[in-house]
């Protein structure tokens, strides 16, 4: 059976390979490792494997593995990737260091306001709906521009950039579209002055399309903790 540590190398190989097919620095792509349903020992035997970074979906199961982990040393960097009710936001803004799926003005607000002053700034995404999907939470790029700027303005907050889960595709060429037009907006929201450097795409499946548009940052969870386990019916 193969390990958690042994599936990290071998993402981590993948990621310099795509780097190094883009032109890009090994070191210009953050692995984030998406740790969502799984228990503390998975995320644990990761860190001990040198991962630093870390993805949840939910909020109160992350919750439970944060204090399960408090021992860690250096602490982990906690990122939320999954969607953000407006009653979640107090605990978040305390516990998390980075929120990927802001879409909401509302939203940050609240995280702005409930940071603690004895905290750094909370490092924050929007998320995009890049491929347009009724079942994809994300700002459409028509409205991107102007949450952009009100985000940017809130303190307690800084806004890196954008975040997006496309639309399933099968081939690099196909991958590489919602990709590249994700890339373009952020672009474009920097032709604004906004200082933005962050761009959260890419997963297990579409790694190298998303380091190939320049990709800052990949959330990899399957190719390091195995298939989540399927609901029961």
């Amino acid at each position: 059976m193969v390990s958690i540590a042994q599936n990290i190398l071998q993402v981590r190989h993948r990621l310099n390979a795509a780097c190094e097919a883009a032109g890009r620095p090994a070191d210009a792509v953050t692995l984030l490792a998406v740790s969502k349903t799984c228990p503390p020992e998975a995320v644990r035997e990761a860190f001990a494997a040198g991962q630093r970074a870390f993805g949840e979906n939910y909020v109160q199961e992350a919750l439970t593995k944060i204090e399960a982990l408090a021992d860690l040393q250096p602490r982990p960097v906690w990122h939320l990737i999954g969607p953000l009710q407006a009653n979640k936001t107090r605990v978040v803004a305390e516990q998390f260091d980075w929120v990927h799926s802001v879409d909401r003005l509302k939203i940050a607000e609240r995280l702005s306001a409930q940071r603690p002053a004895g905290l750094p700034a909370l490092q924050v995404c929007l998320q995009v709906n890049i491929s347009g999907e009724a079942s994809k939470s994300g700002v459409t790029l028509e409205e991107l521009p102007a949450l952009a700027q009100a985000v940017s303005a809130l303190p307690r907050l800084t806004l890196r950039g954008l975040m997006a889960i496309p639309e399933p595709a099968e081939d690099v060429a196909a991958q590489r579209l919602p990709h590249r037009r994700l890339r373009e907006a952020l672009e474009a929201l920097k032709a604004r002055g906004l200082a933005l450097d962050t761009l959260s795409m890419g997963m297990s499946a579409d790694l190298e399309a998303a380091v190939l548009e320049g990709a800052t940052l990949v959330r990899i969870g399957t190719a390091i903790f195995g298939a989540r386990p399927r609901p029961a019916a």
